[in-house]
C-alpha cells in the first residue's frame, strides 16, 4: 500500500540518488533555507520528528507552525511543548497485546456494519508485524526434551488464539504474524525487521525514503532505538488508532543528552552499563521525555550494547533512549543481512539530512548527564524494582538487609525451624551467610536429594529476555562461564530451576558454532524455547516439592534472571525476591544457589579435587569473547535464519482457518469473545460530565506498575478469574496464564488490580486483589466493584508516585474501564499507562498543592466528587473536587486534569479513541 504524504513542496522535497535509484526526501537543511527555522542544532531523535513534520504537513494536522516550532525549541534551550501530531512509519506487536488488539479491530468491524459502515473500512493503513513470543512457558527445562515438549504444550494452551492470530493475517491487509518459535519480537525487529531508512511509493508513485519509524504495543520497543530507529511502547488502543490511520498526538519532547565516555573495563558487561544508566536516569527524572545518547564513548559501544540500553528506557522512566546512525550503526547493519541498497540508502540519508553522528556532533539538549563507562563495576538490580542497583561485591549484605527488613517483627530464624519428615534422617543444618537471627529455613525432599532451603535460595535461574539475548558478547560470555564451570566440575545447585530462552535462533546457531551450548546444556541451561518466558511471568511452576517448602515455610525464595522487570508478583508466585543480571552472571548464580553468598569474594563453589573456586576462575576475558564473537556471529546466519521468518513450523502452517470479513465469535471459546465497548454505541458522541458521589474502589501506593494492575502471569482456582475457568469447566492445568487470555474481556476485568502482592491501602496489611463492597465487608475487587455497577455508582481509584510504571498494558486500562472506574488520581503518571486510560474513557488526574492520599488521611469510605468538566474543557485544567468522609466532613481539593491534548478532549468525549476512530469511519463510509 503505498505512504500517504501531506502537499509537495518545492521547499523542502529533494532528490538523493543512490547507486542507480533516485529518492525524493524531505530535506531538513532545505527547511533551513527556505527560512523555516534554524534546525541545525537538534538532535537526531528530534530531526526524526521534524522530518516527520516535514513530510505531512498539509496545513491541517501538521501546519508550518508545527515545524517552525522545532526552531523554537533549540532556541529556547530545549523546551517547547508544543502539541503536534506524528505519525510513525509502522507498527509492531506481540501476541499478548497484540491479541485484544486484534481482537478490538474485529469487533470494530462489527460495530461499523452495526453503524452502516463497510467492514473493509477496517484494515490496518500503515504495516503492522506481530510476533508471537509471549505465550510458550517454561513447563519442562534442564533436559533435552525441555523444547519441543514445552513448543507442544503452548500449541494445546493457546490453539485458540493462534487460529484467530491466523484469521487476522488473512482477513485483515497490510498485517503479518511471525509464528510461534521465531523469537522475541523486539529482537526480530532489531535484527531483520528494522531499516533504519525505509523507501516505499507515496501517493503519486514517487520513491521516497524516510526514516523507519514505529510504535509498538510492548514498552521495549524501544530497543531498536539502538539502531537509530526512533520507536517507543503506546497501548494497544494506541496502536489500534495508529495502524488505522490516526495520528498520535503528542507534545514536543524535551531531549536529555546522556554523554558516554571512555571504554567498559574488563570484567564487566552490557548489562552492568544499562543497570548503573538506569539508576542514573531513574534519579534524573526524565518519564516523558526523550533521552539521546552521544560522546566519544559511543566509538567504543556495539550495537548489541547500545540495543541493551535502549531496550531498557521504560525501566528508566523515558520515551525513548536513542541512538544516533553512524559508522556502527551500518556495521551491524552489514552483519545481520542487510542488503547492499538498504546499506547505502542509510549512509547516504543519514549524512544529507544531518542525522549522521561524527566527531563533531554536539548538539543542543534541554539538559545533561555523563558516565565514564570505565567507572562502571558488576551489578545486579532488585529486589523488587529495576533502578534498584546494587554492586555486585555488596549484593549478599543487601540481600541481609531485605530479609531484615521484611522478618522485623516477625518468627525470627529459631522460631521458624522446621521438623524434616523425609526419609533417610535430617541433614545438618547449613549456616546462612548474613543471617543475623531474621532467616528462616525449611528442609525439602526432591529426586535429586534431600536439602535446607532458606530465605535467600536462588530457585529461579534464567537466561532470557529481550534485552540481553540479542547481545552476543553477554551469550558468548554466558557460555564460557558454563564450559569453565563444567571443566572445573561445578554444576547448578538441584534446587535452581535453570533454562535458556534466547530471543533469536541466530542465537543458538552461535551457540552452537562456537560449542557453548553443550557446555550450557550440561549445567542445566537447556534450550527451553525462542521466547520472553520468565521475565514476562511464564517462568512455569517449580517443583512441587519446592514450591510446597518455600510456601509452608514462609521462606524469601529469589530468581535471577537476564530480564528487564523483576516487579512484586511478576516472576512466579513462589518467588518474593527477584533479581536483574547479566547472562554470565545468572550463570554463575545458579552454580552458587544462594543470595547470602558473597559471590564477588568468597568461593563460587569447590572443584574435584576440592579446591574453592572463585567467580573470577570461571569468568572469560573480553578478548576471548571478542574472539568467539567474530568468529561465530556471522552475516550468513542472520540471512539463513530469516529467510522463511513468516512460514513457520510444520504446526503453524497446518492451523486452520475459515475466510471470512468479520469473525464467527466462537460463543464456548474462553480465549477470544467479542468485547463490549461498542454494543448499542450511538452514531454521535456525548459530552464529558462531572463525576458525582463516586465510591472507592482502591487506594494504592507509589510505584504501582501495570503489572499490579493487570498481571499476566499464572492465577489460582481461588481467584475470580480462576472461578470463571472453573464454571466453564477448564481445568486448573489448562489455565494458562492472563497474558494468553487478553482476548477475552470476561477473564482480564477479574484480573484487574488481582496481582498477588498489590496491597490496597483501605486494608491493614492485606495483599492481593482485595478491598470493601458496598457492605464494607472484605472482597474481591471484582465482586466489589460489580456490586457498585449494580447499584449504578460509580468508581474512583487513589494512587501515589509513577502509577502505571512498567509494561505498555493496554489491559489494565481496559480492566479499569470495565469495573466502571471513571477516574483515577494519583501523585503522578508514567507516560504510557496515562495515554491508555484516556483512550479508554478513564481521565487521569493528579494532585495538586502538596494533596496526597496521605495527607488528606483517606481511608475508602468517602464519597467524591469532582466538578468542572462540563462546558468547556482545556488540555490540563484544573478542576475542584469535593472529599465526603466517612464521618460526613469535607474537604475541598484542587486536581489537574491529565487529558492532555485537544484531540484527547474528542476522545474522553466519544468513550475512548476506538469509538472516536469508529465513528469517523462510519461518517466516512
Amino acid at each position: 500500500m503505498p505512504i500517504t504524504v501531506g502537499q509537495d513542496t518545492s521547499k523542502t522535497r529533494k532528490t538523493l540518488s543512490v547507486g542507480n535509484k533516485s529518492f525524493a526526501y524531505y530535506s531538513i537543511p532545505a527547511a533551513e533555507a527556505a527560512g523555516l527555522g534554524t534546525f541545525s542544532k537538534l538532535p537526531a531523535a528530534l530531526k526524526v520528528v521534524l522530518e516527520n513534520m516535514l513530510r505531512f504537513e498539509d496545513g491541517k494536522t501538521v501546519h508550518v507552525d508545527d515545524i517552525k516550532a522545532f526552531s523554537d525549541w533549540a532556541a529556547k534551550g530545549g523546551k517547547n511543548p508544543r502539541e503536534i501530531a506524528y505519525r510513525p512509519a509502522r507498527v509492531l506487536m506481540q501476541d499478548f497485546t497484540g491479541v485484544p488488539a486484534v481482537v478490538d479491530l474485529a469487533a470494530m468491524r462489527d460495530g461499523i456494519v452495526a453503524l452502516g459502515g463497510d467492514a473493509e473500512k477496517i484494515n490496518p493503513l500503515n504495516p503492522v508485524d506481530l510476533v508471537i513470543d509471549h505465550s510458550v512457558m517454561i513447563d519442562e527445562f534442564g533436559n533435552p526434551r525441555a523444547f519441543q515438549m514445552n513448543v507442544d504444550r503452548e500449541y494445546e494452551r493457546n490453539m485458540e488464539r493462534y487460529v484467530f492470530l491466523k484469521w487476522g493475517q488473512k482477513a485483515f491487509n497490510n498485517f503479518r504474524v511471525v509464528p510461534p518459535g521465531t523469537g522475541i519480537c523486539h529482537q526480530v525487529n532489531l535484527e531483520y525487521l528494522a531499516k533504519t531508512v525505509w523507501s516505499d511509493e507515496d501517493q503519486n508513485g514517487d520513491l521516497v525514503a524516510y526514516p523507519d519509524t514505529l510504535v509498538g504495543t510492548d514498552s521495549h520497543t524501544t530497543m531498536v532505538n539502538g539502531a537509530a530507529v526512533l520507536g517507543w511502547g503506546v497501548g494497544g488502543i494506541e496502536a489500534e488508532a495508529a495502524m488505522l490511520g490516526q495520528p498520535i498526538s503528542m507534545l514536543i519532547p524535551e531531549v536529555i543528552g546522556f554523554k558516554l565516555t571512555g571504554a567498559m573495563v574488563e570484567g564487566t558487561t552490557a548489562t552492568d552499563l544499562v543497570l548503573r544508566v538506569v539508576q542514573m536516569l531513574r534519579e534524573k527524572g526524565v518519564v516523558g521525555k526523550f533521552v539521546e545518547f552521544y560522546g566519544d564513548g559511543l566509538d567504543n559501544l556495539p550495537l548489541a550494547d547500545r540495543a541493551t540500553i535502549g531496550n531498557m528506557a521504560p525501566e528508566y522512566g523515558a520515551t525513548c533512549g536513542f541512538f544516533p546512525i553512524d559508522d556502527e550503526t551500518i556495521r551491524y547493519l552489514t552483519q545481520t543481512g542487510r542488503d547492499e541498497e538498504t546499506l547505502a540508502l542509510v549512509e547516504a540519508y543519514a549524512k544529507e539530512n544531518g542525522m549522521w553522528r561524527d566527531s563533531d556532533y554536539n548538539p543542543v539538549y534541554t539538559d545533561t548527564l555523563e558516565l565514564d563507562m570505565g567507572t562502571v563495576v558488576p551489578a545486579i538490580s532488585g529486589p523488587k524494582r529495576p533502578q534498584d542497583h546494587i554492586a555486585l561485591d555488596g549484593a549478599a549484605v543487601e540481600f541481609a538487609k531485605y530479609v531484615k527488613g521484611e522478618r522485623e517483627g516477625k518468627e525470627t530464624s529459631a522460631a521458624a525451624e522446621v521438623r524434616w519428615e523425609g526419609e533417610g534422617g535430617q541433614p545438618e543444618p547449613q549456616t546462612i551467610p548474613g543471617d543475623q537471627g531474621h532467616h528462616k529455613r525449611g528442609y525439602v525432599q526432591t529426586e535429586d536429594g534431600n536439602y535446607q532451603l532458606h530465605d535467600g535460595s536462588i530457585v529461579i535461574a534464567s537466561i532470557t529476555s529481550c534485552t540481553n539475548t540479542s547481545n552476543p558478547y553477554v551469550m558468548i560470555g554466558a557460555g564460557l562461564v558454563a564450559r569453565k564451570a563444567r571443566e572445573l566440575g561445578l554444576n547448578r545447585k538441584p534446587w535452581v530451576k535453570t533454562s535458556l530462552a534466547p530471543g533469536s535462533q541466530v542465537v543458538s546457531a552461535y551457540l552452537e558454532a562456537a560449542d557453548l551450548q553443550d557446555d550450557l546444556d550440561a549445567i542445566g541451561f537447556n534450550l527451553v524455547g525462542y521466547g520472553c518466558t520468565t521475565c514476562i511471568g511464564n517462568s512455569g511452576p517449580l517443583e512441587p516439592e519446592i514450591s510446597k517448602a518455600i510456601n509452608d515455610y514462609d521462606l524469601i525464595a529469589t530468581s535471577v534472571l537476564s530480564g528487564n522487570r523483576n516487579f512484586e508478583g511478576r516472576i512466579s508466585p513462589d518467588v518474593r525476591a527477584n533479581y536483574l543480571a547479566s547472562p554470565p552472571l545468572v550463570v554463575a548464580y545458579a552454580l552458587v544457589g544462594d543470595m547470602n553468598v558473597d559471590i564477588a569474594n568468597d568461593p563460587i563453589g569447590q572443584d574435584k579435587n576440592g579446591n574453592d573456586v572463585y567467580l573470577k576462575d570461571i569468568w572469560p576475558s573480553s578478548k576471548e569473547i571478542a574472539e568467539l564473537v567474530e568468529k561465530t556471529v556471522t552475516r550468513e546466519a542472520f540471512q539463513s535464519k530469516y529467510a522463511d521468518v513468516f512460514k513457520g513450523d510444520e504446526k503453524w502452517q497446518d492451523v486452520e482457518i475459515t475466510d471470512s470479513l468479520t469473525y464467527d465469535w466462537p460463543t464456548s471459546s474462553t480465549y477470544v469473545q467479542n468485547p463490549p465497548y461498542f454494543k448499542d454505541m450511538d452514531k454521535e458522541p456525548g459530552t464529558i460530565s462531572n463525576i458525582e458521589d463516586a465510591k472507592v474502589l482502591a487506594i494504592l501506593g507509589d510505584m504501582i506498575t501495570t503489572d499490579h494492575i493487570s498481571p499476566a502471569g499464572s492465577f489460582k482456582e481461588t481467584t475470580p478469574a480462576g472461578q470463571y475457568l472453573v464454571e466453564r469447566q477448564v481445568p486448573v492445568r489448562e489455565f494458562n496464564s492472563y497474558g494468553s487470555r487478553r482476548g477475552n474481556h470476561e477473564v482480564m476485568m477479574r484480573g484487574t488490580f488481582a496481582n498477588i502482592r498489590i496491597k490496597n491501602e483501605m486494608l491493614d496489611g492485606v495483599e492481593g486483589g482485595y478491598t470493601l463492597g458496598p457492605d464494607g465487608q472484605q472482597t474481591s475487587i471484582f465482586e466489589a466493584a460489580m456490586a457498585h455497577q449494580a447499584e449504578g455508582t460509580p468508581l474512583v481509584v487513589f494512587g501515589g508516585e509513577q502509577y502505571g510504571a512498567g509494561s505498555s498494558r493496554d489491559w489494565a486500562a481496559k480492566g479499569t474501564n470495565l469495573l466502571g472506574v471513571k477516574a483515577v488520581i494519583a501523585e503522578s503518571f508514567e507516560r504510557i499507562h496515562r495515554s491508555n486510560l484516556v483512550g479508554m474513557g478513564v481521565i487521569p488526574f493528579e494532585f495538586t498543592n502538596g494533596d496526597t492520599r496521605s495527607t488528606l488521611g483517606l481511608k475508602g469510605d468517602e464519597t467524591v466528587s469532582i466538578t468542572g468538566l462540563e462546558g468547556d474543557v482545556k488540555p490540563l485544567m484544573t478542576v475542584p473536587a469535593t472529599i465526603t468522609f466517612g464521618d460526613g466532613s469535607t474537604k475541598e481539593i484542587e486536581l489537574k486534569c491529565r487529558i492532555d491534548t485537544e484531540v484527547e478532549i474528542e476522545y474522553i468525549e466519544n468513550g475512548g479513541v476506538l469509538h472516536y476512530v469508529l465513528r469517523n469511519l462510519a461518517k466516512a463510509a
